[in-house]
């Protein structure tokens, strides 16, 4: 049996944040009715069509791995999950839009997967600019998932999608926001779904017409990422 043509895509944030059900509604497109937390990891496989609807068009197979445990716990536990980071082909970056801490440990997930180290080595200063040319310099897909849209009280929206926004603009990756138990926000032709399917055909795009794929399996070879400040006061 010939192997498949697939790719991994971590799915990484907070305990909480609602990635589990990001999951199934992206793989099963359903609402889970019964989230449940994640320990070590769990795999769901959702079929892209690359390219679709023109002569290029061809079936993957997006592997997304969603990785449990939180970004404060055991150094024993970070290293545990180290293993999972492995030949990593993009990365999901998922938080609360109502849970600030939730946003700001985003940049904590993706030094501990980039640089696929069980203590990031990053100093994070509370106040300044963020150091945007880092992620200008990743190879690997990023896309920003913000779960819980419709628990934003109106008179905080404006302030939530603002920092959305930098987040965004600091991961140098699209936003999409979305309330993982109404399926409308990722329904066909909608911006949201339009996103999502640009992200993984770029994933699938990287892994398998790069001239040098090697370089998505992780950043040993390349600098190590760290971080100057961030947006957050």
């Amino acid at each position: 049996m010939a192997s498949l043509d697939r790719v991994k895509v971590l799915v990484l944030g907070d305990s909480g944040v609602g990635k589990s059900s990001l999951v199934h509604l992206l793989c099963q497109n359903q609402v889970l009715g019964n989230p449940s937390w994640t320990v070590g990891c769990s795999v769901d496989v959702r079929a892209q069509d690359y390219k679709e609807g023109t002569p290029e068009e061809k079936t993957y197979y997006i592997e997304l791995w969603d990785v449990g445990g939180s970004v404060g716990c055991a150094s024993s536990i970070k290293s545990t999950r180290a293993v999972f980071y492995n030949s990593v082909n993009g990365i999901i970056l998922v938080h609360d839009l109502t849970n600030k801490k939730s946003s700001q440990n985003l940049y904590r997930w993706s030094l501990e997967a980039l640089n696929k180290d069980s203590s990031p080595t990053g100093v994070i200063v509370s106040n300044g600019d963020y150091d945007r040319e880092q992620f200008a310099e990743n190879p690997v897909p990023l896309l920003l998932i913000g779960t819980k849209f419709d628990q934003i009280p109106d008179n905080k929206r404006n302030e939530v999608l603002t920092r959305t926004a930098f987040l965004s603009e600091d991961f140098n990756a699209e936003e999409i926001n979305l309330d993982c138990t109404n399926p409308r926000y990722l329904a066909a032709g909608t911006s949201n779904a339009v996103k999502l399917s640009r992200f993984f055909d770029k994933v699938i795009e990287k892994r398998y017409f790069t001239r040098d794929p090697s370089q998505m399996t992780g950043f040993t070879d390349r600098k190590r990422f760290n971080f100057k400040s961030l947006h957050y006061d």
